[in-house]
């Protein structure tokens, strides 16, 4: 077996590429994580209902729900590398512009339809496929790495947003979030995603895990096989629990009576715990049977929603269960990602990811959306907490009961 092929080789090689997903997905966090801080000051200013604030992600749900097949095509034809420069670049614009919001709704549904199209162009498959081109051996760790980029802006971002909403103001905080986060992607993709780009193919092969990338399921045997639609249902219930309680954590906490310092540094704690719960995951997933281990860690989280329910919490249960939450929540798209990749191969992967993509758009779309209106239809969360706690058992249970992972031989799927 070649250096390449080996799981020492795959990082010497390869850990720049880790470095800039890790980089570009937490990018991909900064508006969505930091909504949750957001949504006092903007009542505050414009008076609007939280439904009303998290509808915006609706829209550009949906239109990341229709074109993430199409861009994740584009991934596989063109590579990572000429998706992701022009995507980073429209998305320090689209984060920034939020700074502009003025009351008016119609415009609020503008900002977030622009948040959509920048979100498509440096979509997640971008950065997955950067790393399963180049990762076979150590693919769940690497994996897990990069995705822990989400668990890093987790960690950052609630209090960040809350100290710069605090010192400059809800309109500079935005424009401060886009910077930043963009300046320091934009290098890192120029100079480190040259050898995944898609032209020309021999380059890829290159930097491709040794003969993966003929190996795979067709677009039609995607859409038959159950495998795959089982981790696809599961992602779209776990995404619409955690995306819902990521942007309504911190309103959760305070009404239990914790303040908002202390309830944007819990929501920072649970990043902390994301990322442990990345790297362990991805080590495990590399070692053992990938779907009990991922179904076990999607599982635990309806525990989470336990402790949450209101009569139950405590100052104490809250922060058990936002360490449960973090350190689960965080792999959702690393378990995804790597069990798309075994049982779908990397014959389509950008495509048959993008598809998953679009599910896991409408989850973090829908998601708050539903918390918001739960919250208002009722005037408390406790509702929602108990759907929570419901799915995401369902989505545990979903994984576990996977078949082994399929072996690939030539395009043959056995």
């Amino acid at each position: 077996m070649s250096n390449a092929s080996t799981s020492a080789g795959e990082w010497k090689r390869g850990w720049p590429i880790v470095l800039t997903s890790a980089m570009g997905i937490s990018f991909l966090s900064v508006v969505m994580g930091s909504l949750g801080t957001f949504i006092e000051p903007l009542t505050v200013e414009f008076g609007w209902s939280r439904a009303t604030l998290t509808m915006g992600m609706v829209i550009a749900g949906l239109f990341v729900l229709l074109l993430s097949p199409f861009a994740g095509s584009l991934v596989d034809r063109f590579g990572p590398r000429r998706m992701a420069l022009p995507g980073v670049c429209l998305m320090t614009l689209a984060t920034a512009a939020f700074g502009l919001a003025n009351g008016s709704v119609v415009q609020w549904i503008c900002l977030w339809t622009l948040y959509g199209f920048a979100h498509i162009s440096m979509m997640m498959s971008i950065w997955t496929g950067a790393v399963t081109r180049v990762f076979d051996k150590g693919r769940g760790l690497a994996l897990g790495l990069a995705l822990a980029g989400s668990a890093v802006g987790q960690t950052i971002i609630p209090s960040l947003a809350t100290w710069l909403i605090d010192v400059v103001g809800w309109r500079q905080a935005y424009l401060v979030l886009g910077v930043s986060w963009g300046g320091i992607t934009l290098p890192l993709c120029w100079l480190f995603l040259r050898g995944s780009s898609g032209q020309p193919r021999r380059r890829v092969r290159e930097q491709t895990a040794e003969g993966m990338e003929r190996e795979g399921l067709t677009i039609a045997q995607a859409w038959r096989d159950h495998g795959l639609w089982s981790i696809a249902i599961a992602t779209l219930l776990v995404m619409l629990m955690t995306q819902a309680l990521s942007v309504h954590q911190i309103p959760l906490m305070t009404e239990a009576g914790l303040t908002r310092t202390t309830a944007a540094f819990l929501a920072g704690l649970a990043g902390i715990a994301s990322f442990a719960g990345n790297v362990i995951t991805g080590w495990l997933m590399d070692r053992y049977r990938a779907n009990w281990v991922g179904g076990l860690t999607l599982g635990v989280l309806a525990m989470a929603f336990v402790l949450l329910l209101d009569g139950v919490r405590t100052p104490a249960l809250i922060f058990i269960a936002m360490l449960i939450s973090g350190y689960s929540a965080g792999t959702k798209l690393q378990i995804c990602g790597y069990l798309t990749s075994r049982y779908g191969g990397l014959r389509n992967y950008g495509a048959i990811f993008g598809l998953m993509g679009s599910l896991i758009a409408v989850g973090g779309a829908l998601g708050p959306f539903l918390g918001g209106l739960l919250y208002d239809l009722s005037g408390s969360y406790t509702a929602f907490v108990i759907i929570g706690m419901i799915g995401c058992g369902i989505a545990g249970l979903l994984i576990l009961s996977l078949p082994r992972c399929p072996v690939w031989k030539g395009e043959d799927y056995a």
